[in-house]
């Protein structure tokens, strides 16, 4: 005679574990703490095995028959029905391990290789601002093009380059889910161009004539003296605002007058030297009378990474009138054009910018470091800078 609700409802648990049989090898077994279970019994290969189906009341009655009939005809066409749930739950297990944050977080574990400390975090900051709330848990296995659109295209409502560069990681992440066999696809290999990125501009530098007006901006807008002295060493030295940032106390040589910039905080991932001027160092002593117990020379409480954010210089800037005018990195920009209008070797500026030797041939060869020039031009350089902020 088959089951009824009525019959499970009222069934009351023993000293024992007991069955109560619903025919075609489904079962339900009731335990003597009162638990009700599914199960089903069959034979493979002559052997009698049993698949759990699941607990009643989550499993009804009518599942319960269902889930049988299906174990059924999974063994007439030659599957083990215990074997195949087996696997559905490992694959289960394995997409909940292997979501898209999960596996973007060990691609940006490899990826931290071959940037700049200051990159790698900024790039994981922005998926963690952008991508893992929108994809995050969903896992590598079943995300579609579509999930990925509508990811990108809520970036690019603020900015259709950072959307771009959004829909380049996601691609970047899902290519190595693929490489590691977690996912069958990449579905953002499927949106090739549709993020429209205007051309881009030239990133705004201050002239000559606007040095002095920057700097008197920086004293009356009441900026914060650590602020203030990260813009003049960014000035002096014209290295990437990145680089500035993290600069710790002890690649500086105060008695050579020598920045030594290690190559994992290099944008090219080769060391620089800055050779230091009068004025450069004036700055750096200056700040060594006010250091922290801190190993940078630009610490910041409130930053993750524990010193200045090259978006703080940014946001000064814009508060100082120069929105749209000039940017921090664009001090580069203003240094190599006046050196070059006033005859510096090119090679010379070049290689104080560490700018990458587009012509490998030559960058096999040429790896003169042109100390002595580059000392006399950093010299030159702040002589200018004084100049321009004391003329009337």
């Amino acid at each position: 005679m088959r089951l009824t609700d009525k019959t499970i409802r009222s069934a009351k648990p023993q000293d024992k574990p007991y069955k109560l049989a619903d025919g075609g090898g489904l079962y339900l077994e009731v335990s003597p703490a009162g638990n009700k279970v599914w199960r089903m019994k069959y034979r493979v290969g002559g052997k009698e095995k049993k698949l759990t189906i699941g607990a009643y009341p989550g499993v009804s009655l009518f599942d319960a028959r269902e889930a049988a009939m299906k174990a059924k005809r999974a063994l007439s066409d030659g599957s083990d029905p215990a074997r195949e749930k087996q696997a559905a739950m490992r694959a289960a297990r394995l997409a909940e391990i292997n979501t898209f944050e999960a596996v973007s977080r060990e691609w940006q574990r490899l990826k931290v290789r071959t940037l700049t400390p200051i990159v790698s975090a900024r790039l994981l900051a922005e998926m963690e601002k952008d991508v893992f709330p929108q994809i995050g848990k969903r896992p590598v296995s079943a995300l579609t093009p579509g999930e990925v659109l509508d990811c990108v295209r809520r970036v690019e409502k603020r900015s259709p380059y950072m959307a771009a560069n959004t829909l380049q990681r996601i691609r970047a992440v899902m290519r190595y889910a693929v490489q590691l066999g977690l996912a069958a696809n990449n579905p953002a290999s499927e949106l090739t161009g549709v993020v429209h990125v205007p051309r881009a501009q030239k990133r705004p530098a201050l002239s000559r004539g606007e040095i002095r007006e920057f700097f008197q901006r920086t004293v009356e807008t009441g900026m914060y003296y650590l602020t203030q002295d990260a813009f003049r060493l960014l000035m002096l030295t014209f290295v990437r605002p990145g680089e500035l940032c993290g600069a710790k106390w002890c690649e500086f040589d105060m008695v050579r007058a020598e920045w030594r910039i290690p190559p994992e905080r290099m944008k090219m991932r080769e060391a620089h030297v800055v050779p230091l001027s009068r004025q450069a160092l004036a700055v750096l002593e200056r700040l060594q009378e006010r250091r922290r117990q801190s190993p940078y020379v630009f610490p910041s409480v409130s930053a993750k990474a524990g010193h200045l954010w090259v978006g703080t210089l940014s946001r000064a800037m814009i508060y100082s009138g120069f929105q749209d005018k000039a940017t921090p990195h664009g001090f580069r920009a203003l240094a190599s054009t006046v050196l070059n209008e006033e005859g510096f070797p090119p090679d010379v500026i070049e290689r104080q910018l560490a700018h990458a030797e587009r012509n490998k041939v030559r960058a096999a060869y040429h790896r003169a470091e042109y100390m002595a020039d580059r000392r006399r031009m950093m010299q030159w350089w702040a002589d200018f800078i004084d100049r321009q902020v004391a003329a009337a």
